[in-house]
């Protein structure tokens, strides 16, 4: 349609706006992702051109000190704040930790300096990042998706197998730098390896979390301190209920990979005779249901009983074609050593109990916590033989 020569083009919605918004916001997102493994890389050679540097020279810690601080003068002079001491340290930590990330780039030697015209900078730092970003989504390389501030926090980590667990699973599941602070506090990677053998615990550390059976889902303690309530008060288990469900994302993140939050407080019924089950999750990997149970006191034959029944239950009357057995967890105020030996729990693959804490723990906390999973875990094997 025109108007004096003029063509009015009709509106065809915001398809291309959103189209091309997509491009644009992926486009962004690949430079940014692009800067920071850059960045990361420029840490890691300047770490290393620090170590070399010190290693080089005097063995007295005063002449590494000197060093750090004469280079932090003048990289601040030059480039302003990101310099200081401080930073360099990190650097010089980040390369220490992480030395054998990338292969060696051999620097040229000052005969083949003179001969090439190249300098040190642009042969041997400049071609080793280069190099690096190349390799960075190989098996030692670093990864695209994690940022300094990621590496910062991974080099607490003392354990090499564990910081590399972390490592790898911050990248797969996208975890930000706070979420990433949260499941090494609250010592994910023991809590995972406590049922694990040897070989268990490699492949654990090698590839990270992977799900194959309902026991690989499975933590004990669960810390529900996102939860917002205080951990000196008793409450009704509908009030926990009700804080899970309000705090539904967090508690997905608690219970692991694969989870999809499914129903509230289900209905099921035998006979006459009705039965609520307090939540109920799906695991997409997995394909099967996660029935939970929530009980404020300590754990009994009865609630094992229970989750039986429902299990069973659920199974008979829920699954459909491709669904895999059903499994069901307690989560309880205090887990019994002598109902978890004594039960169903002890032969049945398909029935857990773990403890939850409504706070967060100090390390020691946990530490003692998942010795004593440990520990049962320990008895009820040698039991079983």
């Amino acid at each position: 349609m025109a108007t004096n020569g003029i063509t009015r083009i009709q509106p065809q919605g915001d398809d291309l706006f959103d189209r091309v918004v997509s491009i644009l916001e992926q486009a962004r997102a690949n430079v940014v992702r692009s800067i920071n493994n850059n960045m990361v890389i420029a840490y890691w050679l300047i770490g290393r051109e620090i170590v070399q540097e010190i290693q080089g020279g005097d063995e007295r810690a005063e002449y590494g000190k000197r060093v750090i601080e004469q280079l932090s003068t003048k990289l601040i002079l030059k480039y302003g704040r990101g310099f200081s001491t401080t930073n360099l340290r990190y650097f010089r930590t980040f390369y220490t930790v992480y030395s054998n990330r990338i292969t060696e780039i051999r620097h040229i030697a000052c005969g083949e300096l003179k001969a090439s015209g190249k300098r040190h900078m642009q042969s041997g730092v400049l071609d080793a990042m280069s190099l690096a970003v190349e390799q960075a989504g190989a098996k030692r390389g670093f990864s695209p998706n994690l940022g300094w501030s990621h590496y910062r926090t991974l080099m607490n980590v003392e354990n090499q197998n564990e910081r590399f667990f972390y490592e790898i699973e911050a990248e797969n599941e996208g975890w930000d730098v706070e979420h990433l602070k949260r499941q090494m506090h609250t010592l994910l990677f023991a809590r995972l390896l406590k049922s694990r053998d040897k070989a268990g615990a490699m492949e654990l550390a090698c590839q990270g979390q992977k799900l194959v059976s309902p026991g690989d889902t499975i933590k004990n303690p669960y810390i529900l301190d996102f939860l917002g309530l205080p951990d000196s008060e008793v409450f009704r288990e509908s009030e926990i209920e009700k804080a899970i469900i309000d705090n539904l994302r967090s508690f997905l993140l608690e219970l692991g990979k694969g989870f999809a939050f499914v129903e509230r407080q289900k209905r099921m019924q035998f006979e006459d005779n009705f039965f609520y089950i307090d939540l109920v999750f799906y695991n997409c990997i997995l394909k099967c249901y996660l029935l939970i149970d929530l009980k404020i006191g300590e754990l009994t034959h009865q609630d094992v009983g229970q989750m039986d029944s429902y299990v069973r239950m659920f199974d008979d009357k829920n699954l459909t074609e491709g669904d895999n057995p059903t499994i069901g967890l307690i989560l309880c105020a205090k887990k019994n050593e002598t109902i978890a030996r004594y039960s169903a729990l002890n032969k049945n693959k398909r029935l857990f109990a773990s403890k939850y804490m409504l706070y967060l723990p100090t390390e020691d906390e946990l530490r003692r916590e998942l010795e004593r999973e440990r520990q049962l875990i320990e008895n009820l094997r040698r039991k079983g033989k």
